[in-house]
């Protein structure tokens, strides 16, 4: 199966800190894998590493759409990764608060649009129709992740799980083929919780996207999970399905605790 992601010996220094340790990760076709680890253990920094915030120090970092070939993406800025195919949510909720949930996920569209500031002046034809096609297409994204019925509403008026939804739905909005989720389960309520988990999976099987996903729900990250990668101090301790996780001596001692496999 295609590797439409993979690190080689990734690393990121921060002066005398090594954040992350050379690590090699791989996600696949359709598949879910989620990264978990003690706090500090180098997570979201990998993912700012993957999406272009920081530029790794050495390693290498390689995407694959399907059907393309691969292309290191070191050094790329964050819109660049985005226009190849990569998009991502983060720990804390960046919405535009006073902008329509509609509004939202239709700024997503932004990098898959060619219209220009002398189109949207004059309202050309071309403008006029795309603009169509963006309202159009985010629409049937939230109603994608449940959120049709707050179309018109200001993103801050939100239930906190729904806007996490809406989160999602603006990063599907670019249209990825791997979507990066950091602590998507933060905060949310049980009832919220297992409508994420709902969620992520029927991305993956009704749209076909692959899924990277940092998460602290043990439950969430065991029921959804393909894979799991597992990460204390920078450094890849285990890697392996579910089951094999739950029952690693080392992962039990670093991040689950003693009687997480009870």
């Amino acid at each position: 199966m295609t590797a439409l992601l993979s690190t080689t010996h990734l690393t990121m220094d921060f002066g005398g800190l090594r954040a992350v340790d050379e690590v090699n990760l791989e996600v696949r076709q359709q598949e879910i894998v989620a990264l978990i680890g003690p706090n500090g253990a180098g997570k979201t920094t990998l993912f700012n590493c993957i999406t272009g915030l920081y530029r790794p120090t050495s390693g290498d970092i390689f995407v694959q759409a399907p059907g393309a070939a691969p292309k290191r993406i070191n050094g790329l800025k964050p819109n660049q990764v985005t226009a190849l195919g990569l998009a991502r949510t983060f720990q804390n909720i960046r919405l535009f608060p006073h902008m329509t949930v509609l509004e939202n996920v239709m700024i997503g569209r932004h990098c898959r649009t060619t219209s220009n500031i002398l189109g949207a002046v004059l309202k050309d034809r071309h403008t006029r129709r795309e603009e169509q096609e963006t309202v159009a297409f985010s629409y049937r994204l939230l109603e994608k992740v449940h959120l049709d019925r707050y179309v018109n509403e200001l993103a801050r008026n939100l239930p906190y799980g729904a806007q996490r939804r809406l989160e999602i739905a603006r990063a599907l909005a670019t249209e990825p083929f791997l979507l990066l989720l950091d602590e998507p389960a933060a905060g949310m309520n049980p009832l919220e919780t297992r409508e994420l988990d709902d969620l992520i999976t029927r991305i993956r099987n009704e749209m076909g996207i692959a899924i990277l996903l940092i998460e602290h729900d043990m439950k969430l990250v065991m029921n959804i999970s393909d894979r799991i990668f597992v990460m204390e101090y920078g450094k890849e301790i285990a890697v392996g399905t579910p089951l094999e996780i739950r029952s690693n001596p080392r992962v039990i001692e670093a991040y689950l605790g003693a009687d997480s496999h009870a």
